[in-house]
C-alpha cells in the first residue's frame, strides 16, 4: 500500500516538526503556507525588530537539532526573534526543504465533494503571488496555524473607518510599517516631536513600544490590563529554568507525586504554594521597579492567569526599564473607543483625548478556523465549542477540590461558557475515530519545543492506529472526558472562556507542562518523567529536549512488539 499523504496546514514551529515526525513514520507530507520563509509568526517577513520569546535558551527547539548559541539569550536569558527565524529556517533546510509549499493561502478545507462521508480531504489553495487557484487531496490533515493567526481589529479602530490621518497598523504589520511609523513622527529632541500611541499591553505591545522608545520617539501605552510578568535580579539556576520546579507549584488535573499531593491537596502545602506564587509577584515588581501606584499592577494575576511575560532580569533598553525612565508613558486602566474628528487624536472611555501621529494596534488576533473551515465542515469534525453540562462542572469540583484552587479571582460567570470538544486538546472527539484529523500548536506552554514534539509523535501513532496508543473506548467517552477537561479549565483558570479562540484546543499547560507530557508519554506506554533523579532530587533535574531524540525508534519497536504477540 501507498503511504498516506498527509497535509500540514502552516510552517510555524508545530507545522515543522509534525512534519518532520511524520515523514520519519513513513507518511507523505507537504507543509501549506502562505509565507514565503519558514517560522510562522518567526518567519522572516514577520519578526519585527526588539521581538523577544519568553522562554529560555533550547526550551524552543527540537531533538534532532541542537539550538545554537545566542548572544541575546546570554545577554537576558531569552531568545531574540532573530534567534528562532535563523533556527526554524536552518531546521527546514535540513529537514524539510522539499516538502514546503510557499505562498499557499488556504482558503477552504473540505470532504471531497462535501460529502461528510468521504474519505480524506481538498484542500483549496490560492496562490499569493499567481493568484491562481487549485485543489489538493490528501489523506490525513494536521492543522498548525497556532491559537491566533488573524488579525483583530476593533471595528472602531479600523482605519477605513476613521479619519486618522496619521499612520494606523496592527502589531503584526509592525515589520512592514517601521519605516512609515518612524517617517510620520519625529524625536523627541525634534520642535514638534512626533506621538506614537499603543494600543494594548501584552507581550507584542510591550516590545514594540520598547523598541519604539528607543529610536526617541515619544510613546503612550493606552491599556485596561497588562500581562502578568515574572523577572528577577539574576538569572535563575538551570534546575529551576528549565527543570520541574515551577511546574510542581502549579496544579495539574492528574497529580502523581506525593509532593504535588501534599501542595495541592493539604492546606499547609496549599499556604506554601500560595506564598511562592506572591514572592514571584513581589519579586518581579521589585526588579522591574513596578510601583504600588503604577497602572502595571493592574495585571492578570500570575498564578491563575494564562498570559505571563518572562522578563528575565530586566534589561536596560525593555520596556519595565522604559516605563521606569519616563521613556514611556502608561494611559491605564482604560481603552481606546474611537478616532477624533480632527484626524488627529484618539479617545479613551475616561475621556482624555490622546494627540497622536501614528497608532499601532496591538489587539491580538482571531482564530483561522473560520477562514479555512465552512460551518457544515465544522460540525461535521466535531470543531464547535460546547457547553459543559451543570453535572459535569459539579463532578469536577468535587473532584478537584483542591485548597490550591479555592477564592479564585471574581471573574465575572460566563453563562455562555462553552469548550472544545478535543481529546488532549488535539483530536476532535466527534470523529477522532475516523484518524485523519489533528491539531498541534493549539496551547499555552513554556517548553513549547518539547511539547510541540511530543505531541508531533502522540499526533503520529494515532495517525498509524498503533493499538499501544490509549485513547477513550468511543466518541460519547471522548466527549464526556472533553467536558471533563473544560470543567478542569474553567476551575484552573477561570477566565478561560472570556478570551481564548476557536482554535485553542482548550490544553492550557503553562507551567505544568511537565505534567501534561507525562500525560501524553503515558497514553503511547512509554516512560515518563524522562529527566530523572531519584525520590529526593527528581524534582532538581532539567528536562532536555534530548529526552525525546529516539522516540520514533520507541515507538517502532512497541509497534513492532504489539505486532509479534498478535
Amino acid at each position: 500500500m501507498s503511504s498516506p499523504s498527509v497535509g500540514v496546514i502552516g510552517s510555524g514551529p508545530a507545522g515543522l516538526v509534525t512534519a518532520h515526525t511524520l515523514i520519519k513514520d513513513g507518511f507523505k507530507v507537504q507543509i501549506l503556507t502562505r509565507d514565503s520563509s519558514p517560522g510562522g509568526v518567526w518567519a522572516a517577513e514577520r519578526v519585527y525588530p526588539g521581538v523577544a520569546l519568553n522562554t529560555a535558551h533550547g526550551q524552543f527547539s527540537f531533538s534532532s537539532l541542537p539550538m545554537p548559541p545566542s548572544k541575546h539569550a546570554e545577554l537576558t536569558g531569552r531568545l531574540s526573534g532573530e534567534d528562532l527565524r535563523a533556527y526554524m529556517e536552518s531546521f527546514t533546510d535540513r529537514f524539510l526543504k522539499p516538502v514546503i509549499r510557499y505562498h499557499a493561502d488556504v482558503l477552504n478545507i473540505s470532504r471531497p465533494d462535501g460529502n461528510p462521508d468521504a474519505e480524506g480531504w481538498v484542500v483549496t489553495i490560492r496562490d499569493t503571488q499567481s493568484g491562481q487557484e487549485d485543489k489538493v487531496f490528501y489523506d490525513k490533515i494536521v492543522v498548525c496555524t497556532g491559537g491566533y493567526s488573524e488579525a483583530a481589529i476593533p471595528k472602531v479602530l479600523r482605519a477605513e473607518s476613521a479619519r486618522f490621518k496619521g499612520s494606523v497598523s496592527h502589531s503584526s504589520e509592525f515589520r512592514e510599517k517601521l519605516p512609515e511609523i518612524l517617517a510620520v513622527t519625529k524625536p523627541i529632541t525634534d520642535d514638534k516631536p512626533g506621538h506614537v500611541v499603543v494600543v494594548g499591553c501584552g507581550k507584542s505591545a510591550q516590545d514594540i513600544s520598547a523598541y519604539i522608545a528607543n529610536q526617541n520617539r515619544k510613546v503612550t501605552v493606552v491599556f485596561e490590563t497588562a500581562d502578568a510578568a515574572i523577572a528577577r535580579p539574576k538569572p535563575l539556576p538551570p534546575f529551576i529554568r528549565k527543570g520541574r520546579w515551577v511546574s510542581v507549584f502549579a496544579p495539574h488535573k492528574n497529580l502523581r507525586t506525593r509532593l504535588e499531593r501534599f501542595l495541592h491537596t493539604t492546606w499547609f502545602g496549599a499556604i506554601i504554594v500560595r506564598k511562592f506564587w506572591q514572592g514571584l509577584v513581589n519579586l518581579t515588581w521589585k526588579t522591574l521597579k513596578i510601583g504600588d501606584n503604577s497602572p502595571l499592577r493592574n495585571s492578570r494575576p500570575l498564578y491563575w492567569g494564562l498570559t505571563q511575560n518572562d522578563e528575565g532580569t530586566g534589561i536596560d533598553t525593555a520596556f519595565h526599564a522604559m516605563v521606569s525612565k519616563g521613556k514611556i508613558e502608561l494611559v491605564a486602566p482604560t481603552k481606546v473607543v474611537s478616532f477624533g474628528e480632527d484626524g488627529r487624536t484618539i479617545s479613551t472611555s475616561d475621556g482624555r483625548v490622546l494627540e497622536a501621529d501614528a497608532v499601532i494596534l496591538c489587539t491580538g488576533f482571531h482564530s483561522s478556523w473560520n477562514k479555512i473551515f465552512d460551518q457544515s465542515t465544522i460540525e461535521n469534525i466535531g470543531l464547535s465549542r460546547q457547553p459543559v453540562p451543570s453535572q459535569i462542572m459539579a463532578a469536577a469540583n468535587r473532584k478537584w477540590n483542591y485548597p490550591t484552587l479555592a477564592n479564585p479571582p471574581p471573574y465575572e460567570d460566563d453563562p455562555n461558557f462553552k469548550v472544545p470538544m478535543f481529546h488532549r486538546g488535539m483530536i476532535p472527539a466527534k470523529s477522532m475515530f475516523r484518524r485523519d484529523f489533528a491539531v498541534n500548536g493549539g496551547f499555552f506552554s513554556t517548553n513549547n519545543g518539547y511539547t510541540m514534539e511530543l505531541s508531533a509523535h502522540w499526533i503520529s501513532s494515532f495517525f498509524l492506529g498503533d493499538k499501544f496508543l490509549k485513547l477513550p473506548p468511543t466518541p460519547e467517552a471522548a466527549i464526556e472526558e472533553a467536558q471533563m477537561h473544560g470543567a478542569w479549565m474553567k476551575k484552573r483558570h477561570p477566565d478561560t472562556s472570556l478570551w481564548p479562540s476557536e482554535s485553542c484546543g482548550s490544553n492550557f499547560v503553562t507551567h505544568s507542562w511537565p505534567q501534561f507530557c507525562d500525560d501524553l508519554l503515558e497514553d503511547m506506554g512509554l516512560p515518563y518523567q524522562r529527566s530523572g533523579g531519584g525520590f529526593f532530587n527528581w524534582i532538581f533535574q532539567i528536562v532536555q529536549i534530548e529526552e525525546l531524540k529516539n522516540l520514533t525508534e520507541e515507538r517502532q519497536a512497541k509497534r513492532q512488539a504489539a505486532a509479534k504477540s498478535s
